[in-house]
């Protein structure tokens, strides 16, 4: 009267599933130097913690006693599991049955994987090797028909991006809906020769007359420097660990908190190093990853985004255990001025800040929007003006440390100033509506071209404006709050991380996040 024999034939079938395309395909995905979609989950979730849902969806073959004759899993495999003892969402595609293609799975298996993330309210890992779309053009001709396409499931990629941290990792050559896929994500990370992503691969490529390979076409230095993906790494195992530390800044969603590390670092550390980092002569660069590394907890920064927008740093730090986000001027890229690219970095960033209710530290040294016909032809100042409202839509906790420049509209931005100015400058900084190196030719020009010598006169000018330009006579008038010794630096973020911890709120943000 028991059911052990329906029970037998459960553990027949999950055994079958778990031999995914069949050892001559698994061998084929380890030679090409890659992973099995069921070793990478293991890789990244604690040890025995996956709870996997839909084991034994896929196409079974039957004979005519009614037995099952062969079985082919879909190659979708998904479901719980816990990285560092908190619960998550994983899906991976299975690039041994039908190279990950739609045509091999069962749609209804990825939607209820983004379905569970949402409404569990717990993070989600994609892990995508395939296209994920609708399959090679055999398919229409064994289907009898074609079909006007659509996305099921994708009202929950959308909604998710606005509740739970999302992490995509491009672990093989992504396309069409997987690649979509990725990039809809909060932090996506390619693998250094073994991932290439494409809206279309080299072949379809190819009709347009474009000849490529894929790496010419889709590598992970592409993508990159276009700001597709966040992070280029050399394995699995960095993309695996990647995905670890990005989720331990966050929450779990956008109803909890980020939750407070352990305390490992001093929050008095003064580094006597800050006191010159920043050169006298205005024209010199200096390294802002050096001053973030310095005044963050130790070895706690994790920069997203390198390659991309490069005169704006971003990534994830902890002040005193708690996790922060950091926003900084790189000058080494236009003097740390706002380019198009910059602009769509800075929103997007802000906008993760928002979404995980994270306060944001920025390091800013910003002569302004950049000038000249590249800047002009790019739109820089709607796509500027968009990072501004962003700046201006954030309400979590914000402190501004202002190395050097803030000029202009954009250096306006680096904060919200209908807001409590919770900043401080150091000595070396340098502020107003326009550099005075520029401006005194045009707002002097006519005297200039009076001038007996205008060399001699353009000098005088120089010193006179550098006088008035000095940071005590902006703090003078109470138009910077506080000049400070960059060695309190630490002190003070710390105290400004642990007088924001209360202020922060739990829930949805106002807006949804822009992906």
């Amino acid at each position: 009267m028991s059911w052990e024999a329906e029970i037998a034939e459960l553990r027949r079938r999950e055994e079958m599933a778990r031999q995914m395309g069949g050892a001559d395909k698994i061998k084929r995905q380890h030679d090409g130097g890659k992973l099995t979609v069921r070793e990478r989950i293991d890789r990244l979730l604690d040890a025995g913690s996956f709870h996997e849902v839909g084991t034994i969806a896929g196409r079974a073959r039957y004979g005519a006693d009614g037995s099952l004759e062969d079985f082919s899993p879909t190659n979708f495999v998904f479901g719980r599991g816990r990285i560092d003892n908190r619960p998550m969402v994983v899906g991976g595609d299975d690039f041994t049955v039908r190279g990950g293609a739609a045509d091999a799975a069962i749609w209804q298996k990825q939607v209820h994987a983004e379905q569970m993330a949402r409404e569990l309210r717990i993070p989600m890992v994609r892990l995508v090797d395939g296209t994920g779309g609708g399959g090679s053009v055999k398919s229409l001709e064994m289907e009898g028909r074609t079909y006007v396409p659509l996305m099921p499931g994708w009202e929950h990629v959308v909604a998710n991006l606005s509740t739970v941290p999302v992490v995509a990792l491009a672990l093989g050559s992504v396309a069409g809906l997987g690649a979509a896929r990725t990039v809809s994500s909060h932090f996506s990370v390619m693998v250094e020769g073994i991932s290439q992503m494409f809206i279309a691969g080299p072949p379809v490529v190819a009709r347009t007359g474009v000849t490529m390979t894929k790496e010419e076409l889709g590598g992970t230095e592409i993508h990159e420097r276009a700001g597709a993906i966040d992070l280029a790494v050399a394995s699995e195992e960095e993309a695996f660990a990647a995905a670890r530390r990005f989720l331990s800044y966050l929450p779990q969603s956008v109803y909890d908190l980020p939750a407070r590390a352990a305390v490992q670092d001093d929050p008095n550390r003064r580094e006597e190093k800050l006191l010159s980092i920043v050169p006298r002569d205005r024209r010199r660069v200096y390294k802002t990853r050096e001053i973030v590394d310095m005044t963050v907890d130790a070895g706690s920064f994790m920069e997203m985004g390198r390659l991309y927008g490069r005169s704006v740093i971003t990534g994830l730090a902890r002040l005193d255990g708690w996790p922060v986000a950091i926003l900084a001027s790189d000058p080494y890229h236009y003097g740390g001025g706002w380019t198009a690219d910059a602009a769509h970095k800075i929103t997007r960033f802000v906008d993760l800040a928002e979404t995980f209710h994270l306060p944001v530290v920025h390091f800013v040294d910003i002569p302004g929007f950049l000038i000249g016909p590249e800047a002009e032809q790019t739109g820089t100042i709607r796509h500027g003006a968009r990072a501004l409202a962003a700046v201006y839509q954030a309400t979590v906790p914000w402190c501004s440390i202002i190395m050097r420049k803030a000029f202009g509209v954009a250096g306006a931005g680096h904060s919200n100033h209908t807001r409590l100015r919770y900043r401080y400058a150091w000595p070396s900084g340098d502020w107003g509506s326009l550099p005075l190196e520029g401006g005194i030719e045009a707002a002097y020009r006519a005297d200039l071209e009076k001038a007996d010598d205008p060399a001699a006169l353009l000098k005088d000018i120089e010193e006179r404006l550098n006088r008035v330009r000095s940071p005590f006579r902006t703090a003078e008038a109470f138009l910077v709050e506080e000049l400070i010794d960059p060695r309190d630096t630490r002190p003070l973020l710390c105290e400004f991380a642990n007088l924001a911890a209360p202020l922060r709120q739990a829930g949805p943000p106002s807006f949804g996040y822009r992906p």
